[in-house]
């Protein structure tokens, strides 16, 4: 294809200028970092500057005073932690482009960075045997990480939310075969939050699935002249996914063309599901090599896990314990028939286990399956009906908020199940299960997990195993307090209960 193709895209968030791909070698057609970048991150900076400050200068000076009125001047003391936390969010990179918006990365550097503060606060203490830095170490350092991440949070939302009305996108060339590209750009449609957009293609032969596009997306020519392209066009990020064309050779001289260029070069691993700490480039033999560690389902994690889920089962029982006595009252005056529902369940390694939720349906489900067959909406091997005649008027309601799934708290609290996990299967699903699906079963089900905070019911089979699977070989603490979160969310809109 000729290096004079003319087609429209946007620069990275400011509208969608035409422009023709005819500039010289070497010069960008706009600058590669877009006007809001360095905005945002600014933004990111100063409200987390004001919530040490609110954090230190409030809760540190009431604390103080409350524990110590007559300890030492209070500037002091809170000049130092306040140095010592902002040095540590500097130094575990919690303000570093790349991680600002992006998944659990962001706040896993931000929890490294106050558990690392509290720390050197504690050694401090007793270096100097300064017991009155108690309090700072155990109350405001942990206080001060309530208020920025919150923060946090809420401009990650007004960004995400930009993003989804096509603003502060980053501009994506993808590199490929046909196949690669078009799955690439189908998911970054899919998660406009992430932030990538695919504005371009380049293909072996320059051709596409429809000769010059792929879905919508422009092919602008050969993998051979990618660099060209990628200084021409200005783009932020260049996606190289398979293609018999890449070479070691060719991926080194595609790094080395890119240089200077401003874009991010992004290679896609034949391991697409595995990601996050698990991945290591390690120098040996001269060679950067990637090394991909086990997943980890032991150890001082998982200890911490655990000990989370039961202090959080306990925590949520307690608390909501009045509100499940109501929802069993409504049930029993509902319909007749047993408050509670139990269900053979598989956990972790294979072992069956009686998962107990709140009965939503009549007591005579099951037999009415087969007069539904033909009915069933769900995907693979799930039953699924958006107006399942099974389900009771109290059923309905209580799961569209997810409320049924309350009592599995004491499966949590019993050790078969885990606040956050995969989906608890049924012993007929699993004999169905090929061989890497079992990988599931490697870790306890959860009571949520990615597969509830991405769709729920509305996910396709494959999809929801996707998720499950990537959960089992990504696991992390800082993605199991994202999950939380998001389940909150989820619960209270609705969305893709059925």
């Amino acid at each position: 294809m000729s290096d004079q193709v003319g087609f429209s895209r946007r620069s990275a968030g400011e509208g969608r200028p035409a422009r023709v791909l005819g500039l010289p070698s070497g010069e960008p057609s706009f600058p590669p970092v877009a006007k809001w970048e360095p905005r945002y991150r600014a933004g990111v900076i100063a409200w987390d500057l004001v919530a040490v400050f609110v954090g230190v200068v409030g809760i540190g000076g009431y604390v103080q005073h409350r524990a110590y009125p007559d300890g030492p001047w209070i500037g002091l003391v809170g000049l130092t932690t306040f140095a010592v936390i902002v040095g540590s969010i500097m130094v575990n990179r919690a303000w570093n482009t790349a991680a600002l918006g992006q998944g659990a990365e962001e706040f896993r550097r931000l929890g490294r960075a106050f558990v690392a503060a509290a720390v050197l606060l504690a050694l401090g203490g007793l270096l100097f045997d300064i017991g009155w830095m108690r309090p700072w170490v155990f109350v405001v350092v942990p206080a001060t990480a309530l208020l920025v991440i919150p923060t946090r949070y809420v401009q990650r939302q007004v960004l995400h939310g930009k993003r989804r009305e096509g603003r502060c996108l980053l501009p994506v060339l993808a590199a490929g075969n046909v196949e690669g590209c078009r799955d690439l750009i189908n998911r970054t449609r899919g998660s406009a939050h992430l932030g990538w957009r695919v504005d371009a293609v380049c293909t072996a032969d320059g051709l596409g699935d429809e000769y010059t596009e792929i879905d919508g997306v422009p092919v602008v020519g050969r993998l051979s002249d990618l660099a060209t392209h990628v200084r021409r066009g200005g783009y932020r990020i260049v996606a190289v996914t398979p293609d018999q064309h890449w070479t070691p050779k060719r991926l080194q001289q595609l790094a080395w063309g890119l240089e200077g260029s401003g874009a991010d070069m992004v290679v896609a691993p034949v391991l697409m599901e595995v990601a996050g700490p698990r991945l290591h480039v390690d120098g040996v033999l001269g060679m950067p090599l990637l090394r991909v560690s086990a997943p980890s389902f032991t150890g001082a994690r998982r200890v911490v896990k655990d000990v989370v889920d039961k202090v959080g089962a306990f925590a949520l029982l307690a608390l909501l314990s009045p509100l499940m006595v109501a929802v069993a009252v409504a049930i029993a005056v509902d319909t007749r028939g047993p408050v509670f529902y139990k269900q053979r369940r598989v956990g972790k390694d294979g072992r069956e286990f009686t998962i107990v939720k709140f009965r939503t349906m009549v007591t005579n489900a099951h037999q009415m399956v087969a007069g539904l067959t033909e009915r069933n909406e769900g995907h693979g091997l799930l039953f699924k009906m958006r107006k399942d005649p099974r389900v009771t008027r109290v059923g309905a309601v209580l799961r569209r908020y997810s409320i049924d799934e309350l009592p599995q708290l004491f499966n949590v609290l019993a050790g078969p199940m885990s606040l956050v996990g995969p989906r608890p299967p049924l012993p007929e699903e699993t004999a169905k299960y090929a061989p890497d699906v079992r990988r599931r079963l490697l870790v306890k089900p959860g009571l949520t997990g990615l597969w509830q905070v991405s769709g729920r019911s509305d996910l396709p089979w494959e999809e929801a195993v996707r998720l499950d699977l990537r959960y089992v070989e990504d696991w992390s603490l800082a993605l199991d307090c994202v999950i939380l979160w998001k389940t909150f969310r989820a619960v209270f809109s609705g969305a893709g209960a059925y």
